[in-house]
């Protein structure tokens, strides 16, 4: 496994990976010395990434290897189905995968979630429209769902 931190508008992120995929994205909540030399097998993920927060990537296209369970793995592979600038519920989330009951299971398996904003586990909100748990903290999660809005908040002053 190879590993590098880059700078973003979110903080420090750390991606980890191989030839056989990415295996974890993370914003760290701490400063980090930044990665001089991108490992070969993760420049690709950087440069998604940055594009990403430049505003001209909306689809990633990265080969990923995220470590779970079977349950945990269908969830997020569910999760990269929610379209850039949409959003779903995690009650929406339990019904595409066939068991309302599950809701709890699949609001855990979404915090579980080790490929921040490949993965865009931050596109899953209360069925109310409520902000819910992220990982990564509130702040970011609507720092990452403005950034993806099409309708960009407009300053007066």
């Amino acid at each position: 496994m190879e590993s590098c931190i880059i700078t973003s508008p979110l903080g420090f992120t750390k991606i980890i990976g191989s030839e056989d995929g990415i295996t974890e994205i993370t914003v760290l909540n701490s400063v980090e010395e930044v990665t001089d030399v991108i490992p070969e097998t993760l420049e690709d993920c950087v440069m998604q990434l940055n594009e990403y927060f430049e505003g001209t990537r909306h689809e990633f296209n990265l080969k990923l290897n995220p470590q779970g369970s079977d349950f945990q793995k269908q969830v997020w592979k569910q999760l990269e189905c929610i379209p850039y600038g949409k959003t779903t519920s995690y009650l929406e989330l339990s019904k595409q995968l066939g068991d309302i009951k599950a809701i709890r299971a699949v609001a855990n398996a979404n915090a579980k979630n080790p490929l921040w904003i490949v993965v865009p586990c931050h596109r899953v909100i209360g069925s109310d429209g409520s902000l819910t748990g992220y990982a990564g903290g509130l702040h970011r999660k609507q720092w990452l769902l403005e950034h993806e809005s099409p309708y960009k908040q407009q300053s007066l002053f």
